[in-house]
């Protein structure tokens, strides 16, 4: 059995015979530069600690303004912590076996700090953004603790970090509200974001002229002076959008919005770096699928406790591909909530509408996103109907809805959909849906 010893110095309020609630921590372990996060909880009666550090179950003591636990796991190995904390900020060492050498043991800075768990059953819950990350990572405080259910409104920046009243609050880059801790959420699990409403807040928005690299061709890259910003009034009252300053042959052009997160994503794994709010992956993130609006469900693979997640990048309507380079960029009102569904392999981000399910392939080159899209679309189908592979084929060669995503990005987005009503005469043996 794995059994993992704390030794920490801990504030004096810690000291009282028995906590009156279970305390939470969010801990980080540096690990020769890569921050190893773990959630640990602990409650106390009189000196005896109980709790659990991710899936170890704790026990141990507490003496004064120390503790002392050991947490169980499967295979033998013997880890010590000592620290301290003040104000919900834990500081200190931690004690490991080496990776490489049998009976050696290295020591690793570790910190932490004491999470706000909600109390009571979900409800509604407010976050006014004061700072925006330019990352998707675990190594930032979260910025709230939400609980599944939770009915969750805040707002958004745009992609240049300008808000609802034309203040420049973030650095641009599709700066990032959040991370939101969610309570429960751990490594291996589904979490899944339902886009209650998307609200724009504001009246214009901005976009370019030309062409993105993908879809520019020879003669295209030959025509001057494209690239301008273009700024865009948006009609709240109508849901429309049309030019500022139009061009005779677009004065009358009027197109409906449709407000969509160009960026939905949770923190990467351990051993992988932030990730650039710019950026796609397997953890979402800079996606620009115009399909994740209102009424979406989008399901991501949780990497990190409390899966830590961002949303941004408003856009008020984006077609297909973001062409433009930039779509109808804007800040927008949203509200949201989060399930977290039973562990599965995701090999790409998906997302549920009303009637249709979309995988999103992500990729440096369309023909390598095809096949992401291809292969995430064929392992949901094994996972909620039990196809075969070859079955699985066939359903994509009469119903396969394949759509450029994003060409704007490094890497390029190609989406593959599938009508549900080509999918209600199949017998579901497992459900990733609401």
């Amino acid at each position: 059995m794995r059994h993992l010893i704390f030794g920490l110095a801990v504030a004096a309020a810690l000291a009282t015979p028995a906590w009156a609630a279970p305390e939470t921590w969010l801990l980080s372990v540096d690990r020769w530069g890569n921050a190893e996060h773990s959630a640990l909880t602990l409650e106390a009666s009189g000196h005896v600690l109980t709790g659990r550090l991710d899936d170890w179950t704790v026990s141990g003591r507490k003496d004064g303004d120390r503790i002392a636990f050991t947490a169980t796991d499967s295979d033998g190995e013997v880890r010590r912590f000592e620290g301290a904390a003040h104000d919900g900020v834990l500081t200190g060492w931690a004690d490991y076996e080496d990776t490489s050498n049998t009976g050696a043991r290295v020591r690793h800075a570790v910190s932490g700090r004491r999470l706000a768990m909600p109390d009571g059953p979900p409800g509604p819950r407010t976050y006014s953004p004061e700072t925006f990350s330019n990352t998707f990572t675990a190594d930032l405080a979260p910025v709230l603790v939400i609980q599944p259910r939770d009915v969750v409104t805040t707002r958004t920046v745009d992609s240049g970090g300008v808000d609802a009243q034309g203040r420049t609050v973030a650095l641009y880059g599709n700066p990032q509200t959040g991370p939101f801790f969610v309570a429960g959420a751990k490594a291996g699990d589904v979490l899944a974001i339902h886009i209650r409403k998307l609200s724009l807040n504001r009246d214009w928005a901005d976009s370019l002229d030309g062409f993105s690299g993908r879809a520019m061709s020879q003669g295209l890259a030959r025509v001057p002076d494209l690239g301008a910003r273009v700024r865009w009034r948006l009609d709240r009252a109508t849901g429309t959008a049309r030019l500022e300053n139009p061009p005779e042959g677009l004065k009358d052009y009027v197109v409906p919005v449709r407000p969509m997160l160009g960026g939905l994503g949770v923190a990467p794994d351990f051993g992988f770096p932030a990730q650039s709010a710019g950026d796609t992956g397997r953890h979402g993130g800079n996606m620009d699928l115009n399909l994740i609006g209102e009424g979406a469900t989008v399901y991501l693979p949780v990497f990190q406790p409390g899966a830590m997640l961002f949303l941004g990048d408003g856009h008020a309507l984006q077609g297909d591909g973001e062409t433009t380079q930039w779509a109808l960029e804007t800040s927008l009102d949203v509200e949201f909530s989060v399930e977290i569904l039973p562990a599965r392999p995701l090999s790409a981000p998906r997302v549920e509408t009303a009637d249709r399910i979309t995988v999103l392939g992500q990729a440096p080159s369309l023909d390598e996103a095809v096949r992401s899209a291809t292969g995430g679309m064929v392992q949901w189908l094994q996972q909620d109907y039990g196809l075969t592979v070859s079955e699985a084929s066939m359903i994509l060669g009469t119903a396969a809805e394949y759509r450029v995503a994003t060409l704007a990005g490094r890497n390029a987005g190609l989406s593959l959909s599938l009508d549900k009503a080509r999918l209600a005469g199949l017998k579901r043996v497992q459900s990733s849906s609401r």
